[in-house]
């Protein structure tokens, strides 16, 4: 199943991708394997993510989230977290 994430990187930016395999993807990310962005910007910590039926939906949820402001992405992690 296909997950969107949301990582926050050391300098407080946040990441947003998807993947088929989450933990094999976070430890890349943690490698310096991972983005480009997040490379100089470790360690990463996972805050979010969501796991989809389709890539079809993960990749339009993973769009939706991108479109989001620092702390909108803030508040949805935070009300994931609350739960």
């Amino acid at each position: 199943m296909p997950f969107v994430y949301i990582l926050q990187c050391q300098d407080g930016s946040f990441y947003t991708g998807w993947t088929m395999h989450l933990e094999r993807r976070i430890a890349a990310h943690q490698s310096g394997k991972g983005a480009r962005y997040t490379r100089s910007r470790r360690p990463v910590i996972l805050v979010y993510s969501e796991e989809y039926p389709t890539k079809n939906a993960c990749l339009r949820r993973e769009a939706a989230i991108k479109k989001l402001t620092h702390q909108q992405k803030m508040a949805l992690w935070q009300s994931k977290k609350d739960l």
